[in-house]
């Protein structure tokens, strides 16, 4: 049976350090794939190792925007090396911008994304992003870039509706992290109606952002599954499948059992779209 994909987890972060081992052998029975985001080159390095011997895991390497202050193009052609001489690496990120935590100017934040950008072009890889409270730059700064080989994800989507359609017509991914199962995120999950489901990712951001039911917990990527569960109920199911479903109970009463029965199934059909299409972009000669 197909397990779930996880497209973002810092599983290098110290609040793995105590049972990591422990952590990876789980993931590694109940998902198909990891895919480790970096930071700086010292996350670079430490993502592809991480990445080396589980078949489950992959890794992403860059220099986050908050820590651009202190990139140098030393290290950046140093990650570009990781990428060049380690087939599990997947992806150039994260990378982007975050104007809500100012530790880097904004100019030399813009710098380093477009950078980057241009860095994954020319490994004909895509990126994964960290647009925080930067939604108008980012999407500017893309817009410059597009064209070619340039394609990536929106890591942890906060944005409106109308910036996600931008970024789908320039062909990008939109992921939802846990932030979307919050009782409170009506926003978020507003948007995460709307996206079709081949332009639409999920993630756990671990050890980050964890979702109910064990909010205030350390996040590792089992908990995927709910994030995919709420995206599969956001989507919903339509009248005409409830109508379809009446008509396999073969007449019955349309009891509350049967209900939650049918729903559910076309809730695990809505994850396994979901599965397919993140498998289909980040592997994309993956057999399904």
């Amino acid at each position: 049976m197909m397990g779930l994909f996880d497209t973002h987890a810092h599983l290098y972060d110290k609040a793995f350090d105590r049972d990591r081992e422990e952590v990876i052998h789980h993931i590694c029975k109940t998902l198909d794939y990891v895919v480790i985001p970096s930071e700086d080159l010292m996350s670079s390095e430490k993502a592809v190792a991480l990445a080396e011997s589980p078949p489950s895991l992959y890794a992403a390497v860059g220099i986050h925007p908050q820590v651009t202050k202190d990139a140098t193009e030393e290290a950046l052609a140093a990650i570009a090396a990781l990428a060049r001489t380690h087939d599990k690496v997947k992806a150039v990120g994260e990378i982007g911008l975050d104007y809500y935590y100012l530790y880097t100017d904004k100019e030399t934040q813009k710098y380093w994304f477009a950078r980057q950008i241009e860095l994954a072009k020319e490994l004909d890889l895509p990126i994964l992003i960290h647009d925080r409270d930067a939604h108008g730059d980012t999407l500017s700064i893309l817009k410059a870039h597009q064209g070619g080989n340039l394609r990536g994800i929106l890591h942890c989507f906060s944005g409106s509706l109308e910036t996600a359609k931008e970024l789908m017509k320039l062909g990008f991914y939109i992921s939802f992290a846990g932030p979307v199962v919050f009782p409170k995120s009506l926003k978020l999950k507003e948007v995460a109606k709307e996206i079709p489901m081949d332009r639409l990712l999920i993630e756990t951001d671990s050890p980050y952002l964890t979702p109910p039911p064990f909010r205030g917990k350390r996040n590792d990527p089992s908990n995927v599954r709910f994030v995919a569960e709420e995206i599969a109920r956001l989507q919903g199911v339509s009248a005409g499948d409830r109508r379809a479903d009446e008509a396999e109970c073969d007449g019955s009463v349309w009891d509350r059992e049967i209900n939650a029965s049918a729903v559910w199934r076309h809730r695990r059909i809505w994850i396994q779209i979901l599965i397919i299409f993140s498998l289909h972009f980040l592997f994309p000669s993956a057999i399904i």
